[in-house]
């Protein structure tokens, strides 16, 4: 067996989210990170991105980190794209999960009156209504009517209630009972809701079966709510690590933890490969 060929055969898959663990909250990205990436990935693992993050704002981190993995997880595991060298951005859907977002928006209103909301499409345009923050929704997104809304097809659909604290919209989230779409409630009052049954994890593991990769190595980072069933599934049998900032049960889920995003945490854990 040649050198080349021991380190396919013992390579990992390694998926890391984005905001709170590759890039600070403040979106720099340390020089620490950025290194541990490129070597990592320079000596054979696979380095990947699974993120809540639509396929727009997930492609530019891919080319700050300088890496080009056979695949991608966008939009909270809803969309999954492949390399594909004929697509403008080296990268094509290979995966869409979507849904009529009507019933569970119609559901949410009712209980958040004053609430923000928006669709995303596969395309990754967002309808939204209301206020959102600058840069939140990416450069494709659109003002419309509430009821436009419940007309598209979504691969997520995203509300903030800004006049909430988090533990308050958590309970107001736990109320409804959306028991038909897979929901996550993010460090603040913005809540993420995905086809039913699809997350991070869902994605990773049809990626992780495409690339004949065991699951006793996979390695999964992520600071969020978003990343416990990603946490959970790695840490099954490869190691799920939450980053230091991690709220409780974000750490819950992991089977190891790391230094906070401040403290280069995904730098620390990539130095054990």
């Amino acid at each position: 067996m040649t050198p080349d060929q021991a380190m396919t055969s013992d390579r990992w898959l390694v998926a890391l989210d984005i905001d709170g663990t590759v890039l600070h909250e403040d979106g720099t990205l340390g020089d620490d990170v950025l290194e541990q990436v490129t070597r990592t990935s320079a000596i054979g693992h696979e380095v990947m991105l699974a993120t809540g993050r639509s396929v727009a704002m997930t492609l530019p981190v891919l080319d700050r980190l300088g890496i080009t993995p056979d695949y991608l997880v966008c939009s909270n595991g809803a969309i999954t794209l492949k390399r594909d060298a004929d697509a403008p951005a080296g990268y094509s859907r290979h995966f869409v999960e979507t849904f009529n977002p009507g019933e569970v928006l119609s559901t949410i209103k009712s209980n958040l009156s004053a609430a923000h909301y928006a669709v995303e499409d596969e395309t990754g345009l967002y309808r939204f209504t209301g206020f959102f923050p600058d840069g939140t929704l990416g450069a494709s997104s659109v003002k419309v009517e509430f009821e436009e809304l419940l007309t598209h097809e979504a691969t997520r659909v995203v509300v903030i209630s800004p006049e909430h604290d988090i533990e308050d919209f958590l309970s107001v989230v736990e109320r409804m009972g959306l028991h038909k779409v897979s929901y996550n409630v993010g460090w603040t009052a913005w809540l993420d809701i995905a086809p039913d049954g699809v997350n991070k994890s869902t994605a990773l593991e049809r990626v992780r079966a495409l690339l004949d990769i065991p699951r006793s190595r996979v390695m999964a980072v992520g600071d969020g709510r978003n990343d416990i069933e990603m946490l959970e599934w790695a840490s099954a049998e490869g190691r799920g690590v939450a980053m230091g900032q991690a709220p409780a049960e974000v750490v819950a889920a992991a089977n190891e933890t790391t230094e906070t995003d401040l403290n280069a945490g995904v730098a620390r854990v990539l130095e054990t490969l």
